[in-house]
């Protein structure tokens, strides 16, 4: 645990390979679901906040889990890339950062719907129909709504760090989020972009959601260096976490005071890097996690309300898009 007050948890020396272990070949300590978690940050935040949050990360759980189904079912045909197991970030950093330009990776489905884009447009974009957030075209990396300050991925892993950056230069100091993977925080352009951003104090707030896998491959095998580390070397504030969604929030809303900033988070991808299948237990479930702290608040029938609503609004959502797609594209198409 870690008190609210600290400038977060102590860094640690670089991994390496010497105590395999299944899913966390380092035996990483940082891998863990009460990494720098501090105590009372719950019970502190409003609890309408609260359910607000949790409500986000349930319509993005409710919507993957559907795109998983559209995909095995051949109904989306398009690359998927899921957050199932990562919607917390997203939703904690959204609580306090909407109203920013947002870019996200291509693992977006969490950020566009967290931030307020459309599902409606996201469903369309992965049936490939005209009406989708990109014209039916993109498909799942480059969703954007830019009238939501949503700016969508191209696919070039880490490409939206410089974009970010060039955002934040030409924003006339409106706050920019941008969130990436811990496989692009290996690519040059993504630290010349946190060098340049901290060279010109620009407002930007940068998020690693650190699944520990670049595809298949864990950190350990890519880099023995900490990111955090190198956002700090560059003099900017940096904390590296769990996905706890009320410790995402607090360090979210600490950092924003004091941009350019960088949260590492430490979260789970259940689903393949891309499509609908499944790899390995994840190490974590921090949806079930975050449904448990709040049930110990006594809002557990909020929570089940929260769920039965969004499911039905997502099963309802496609069942209409999948009957118009049908109306308006020739069978097989």
């Amino acid at each position: 645990m870690t008190d609210a007050n600290s400038a977060g948890p102590a860094p640690l020396e670089p991994l390496d390979a010497s105590t395999p272990y299944p899913v966390n070949p380092a035996n990483d300590p940082r891998r863990s679901p009460d990494f720098g978690v501090i105590d009372g940050l719950a019970e502190e935040m409003d609890r309408d906040d609260s359910l607000e949050m949790f409500r986000r990360m349930a319509l993005t759980r409710y919507f993957d889990l559907r795109v998983q189904k559209a995909q095995l079912d051949g109904d989306v045909d398009c690359f998927i890339y899921l957050a199932v197991g990562q919607e917390a970030t997203p939703a904690a950093v959204s609580m306090s950062m909407r109203g920013s330009w947002v870019l996200g990776q291509h693992r977006c489905h969490s950020i566009y719907l967290s931030f307020d884009g459309g599902p409606m447009a996201l469903a369309d974009e992965l049936l490939g129909l005209p009406t989708g957030c990109c014209g039916g075209l993109g498909g799942s990396p480059p969703i954007n709504d830019i009238d939501k300050r949503i700016i969508g991925h191209n696919g070039l892993v880490g490409d939206q760090v410089p974009v970010a950056a060039g955002v934040a230069l030409t924003s006339g100091g409106d706050k920019v989020v941008c969130f990436f993977g811990d496989g692009a925080a290996e690519e040059d352009y993504v630290l010349a972009a946190m060098g340049f951003a901290a060279s010109r104090d620009l407002p930007l707030l940068f998020v690693c959601e650190d699944n520990d896998l670049s595809v298949l491959t864990p950190t350990v095998e890519r880099r023995t260096w900490s990111l955090t580390n190198v956002a700090e070397g560059f003099g900017m504030p940096a904390v590296d976490i769990t996905d706890d969604p009320w410790l995402v929030d607090h360090w979210t809303r600490k950092m924003s005071e004091n941009l350019p900033a960088l949260i590492n988070v430490r979260t789970c991808r259940e689903l393949w890097h891309v499509g609908a299948g499944c790899d390995n237990n994840a190490e974590w479930n921090r949806y079930e996690l975050t449904k448990e702290t709040l049930a110990g608040m006594q809002l557990a029938a909020e929570v089940e309300k929260i769920e039965t609503e969004t499911s039905k609004f997502v099963e309802d959502l496609w069942r209409e898009r999948l009957q118009k797609r049908s109306e308006i594209l020739p069978a097989g198409t």
